[in-house]
Formats: C-alpha cells, structure tokens, sequence
C-alpha cells in the first residue's frame, strides 16, 4: 500500500495527469464522512458524524482516526485544514460549535459555540488562512453568516441587515461543505435548497434553474474557477439515480445558467473545480467527471461519495464518504 500510494503522489507532484480511476484508500471506521480539506499531496484532514476526524501526513498512506472527546456524538460536517498541524472543524448543531487544533488533533479548543433556537452551521470556506466564513440555516427568516479575520480563532456574526432573506421553506444542505465558496476578492457566494433553491453572490439573490419544490430538492454544491465560471450540483437525495435539472453552469457569474448535455449521473452532493476545463462531481451513486467544462459528464466509478476536494497546494484530489471511506483520484 505505501508504495503505491508513494508512486501516485510521484505523479501528481508533476504535471496534473490522471486514467481517471478513484482508488480507495481507507474504509470500514464507522463513521460518515462530510467534512474533507486537502493541504497537498500528504496532508489530508476529513470529518463527520460519531465526533471522528481522520488525518494522513503520508498521503493517505496511513490515517490517524480521533474521536473528538467530549463531542462523541457529534456531527462535524465540514473542516477547514492550513497544514499537518493546524485545522478547525463544524459542529451542526444542539449547540452549534466550531473547534481548533494546532497540535494535529489531539487537542480541539472551542472558538465558536451558538445555543440559538433553530441553529443549525451547514459550511465554511476560506480564502486564505486568516479570512473565512461559515453559513447556517436562516434564523429570523434571513441565512445565518460569521466571519473570521484571525483563522478562525474568534468569530463574528452579521447582523440581520447584512444577511439575505430566506423564502419559506429555504435553507442550505449540510451534505458536503461546499455550498458557499469565499472569493480571493472577498465576494461571498452561496446556495440554497428545499422549497426554493438560489444563488447568493455578496447577497444578492438570482434564480436557479435546478430542481427544487421539495425539501430533499435544490443545490447542494458550487463549484468555482473564478467569479464568472461556475457550476451548481445537486438534485434529490431521495432519488439518488435521477439527473432531471440537477446542476448547471454559469459563465457570468450567476445571470444565466445551463445545463449539460450529459449531466452526471444521479444526484451530487459536490462538485470541484480541478483545473482548465475539468470538473468533478459525486454523489450516492457515484463520481463524474467533465473535461470540457460541464458540457458533457462521465460516470468514472460507481462508490458513493459525499465530498471531493482539490488540494490547496498541487494537484492531489480526493474523495471522502460514508463507512469512514477516503479515495484518491489519479
């Protein structure tokens, strides 16, 4: 195992190249996976439900698994990592909280707890290591937002003047992470699902094309190349093989958006963009890939996954799930 994985992280330290094959890493812990940061080619931090957090230096190689002590029961849905030592994790809800370590793990200080009636944190992203923000369901009938200028070491709520009304029936997916992205200029964007499903950039609102009447329908991810091109995934999570309206592209920035000629396959809880014109996505019924910039996409394997992430520094990419299951792509 280690000299295979040695061999793939040989290959993405060069140019960006794959055969388009997910290669599973690391299975069988019970927990299910949402939360995924990847720093580079070694290090890859993941989270989710039973309070578990898994961490690799080796590239997925080897796995540390830690169950957060006091938070066993917990579901930390989305996790934010700066290198082998330092990340922050999501806690959804009942309280809601946000942890941070800089001892890779073994120790989580809280940095952020919220006991609001109705809270519920589904994402965070940051642009850099000071900047960030985290999203939650509405509250009061407009979309809870925090801020960090300190990498997370304290946090900043919006007022309710600064957030965007919700609809009735409207909220964000807590499914893989992705459903706000921070821009380097700072823009924030985000988007929504259940009754009525958008597209929030720097608050303001623009239809979506995709599914939504339901509260298993709507967005779930957003992909982003730069503030004009990106793409939206998603569908039903109740009908995991269904691509009717379940994600479309955008060329400007959100004002008009279409869909592909061949969507991925079934419903996607993430979609990532990878580089030039290839994007990945995946879902409950498998992973996707475009090459030529949602146009057309292909079904490159039949596991489950609920996130995939690029690494913040290279090339490396990688999956994480249900069943403590991590890929590698290449």
């Amino acid at each position: 195992m280690k000299l295979c994985i040695s061999l793939l992280l040989l290959l993405l330290a060069g140019k960006f190249s794959f055969s388009q094959t997910v290669h599973v890493l690391t299975s069988g812990t019970k927990t299910s996976l949402r939360g995924l940061s990847v720093v580079d080619a070694q290090t890859i931090w993941a989270s989710g439900s039973s309070g578990m957090v898994a961490r690799s230096t080796n590239g997925g190689a080897s796995f540390t698994w830690t169950k957060v002590a006091g938070f066993e029961k917990t579901e930390f849905r989305d996790i934010e990592a700066f290198d082998s030592n330092t990340a922050i994790i999501m806690a959804i809800d009942s309280p809601a909280y946000i942890l941070k370590t800089s001892d890779g793990g073994r120790s989580w200080k809280t940095v952020y707890k919220n006991n609001t009636k109705g809270m519920f944190l589904d994402a965070m992203d940051f642009k850099d290591p000071n900047n960030g923000v985290v999203i939650g369901d509405p509250i009061g009938g407009k979309f809870f937002l925090a801020e960090t200028t300190d990498g997370g070491n304290s946090w900043t709520e919006l007022s309710a003047d600064k957030r965007p009304r919700a609809d009735s029936g409207e909220a964000c997916f807590a499914s893989s992470g992705t459903n706000i992205r921070l821009l380097k200029n700072g823009s924030k964007v985000f988007i929504s699902g259940g009754l009525s499903s958008h597209f929030y950039i720097n608050g303001r609102r623009m239809d979506l094309p995709i599914i939504q009447g339901k509260e298993t329908t709507g967005a779930n991810s957003v992909g982003v190349k730069d503030k004009k091109n990106m793409i939206v995934a998603g569908g039903d999570f109740n009908t995991k093989d269904s691509i009717t309206k379940n994600c479309f592209t955008t060329h400007d920035g959100g004002r008009h958006w279409t869909a592909p000629t061949v969507a991925p396959h079934g419903y996607r809880s993430c979609v990532e963009y990878i580089m030039e014109n290839t994007w990945l996505s995946c879902g409950l019924n498998g992973v996707d890939i475009t090459q030529d910039g949602g146009k057309t996409f292909k079904q490159i394997s039949k596991e489950s996954f609920h996130v995939c992430r690029r690494a913040k520094n290279g090339n490396a990419v990688y999956f994480a799930g249900g069943n403590g299951r991590i890929a590698i792509l290449f």
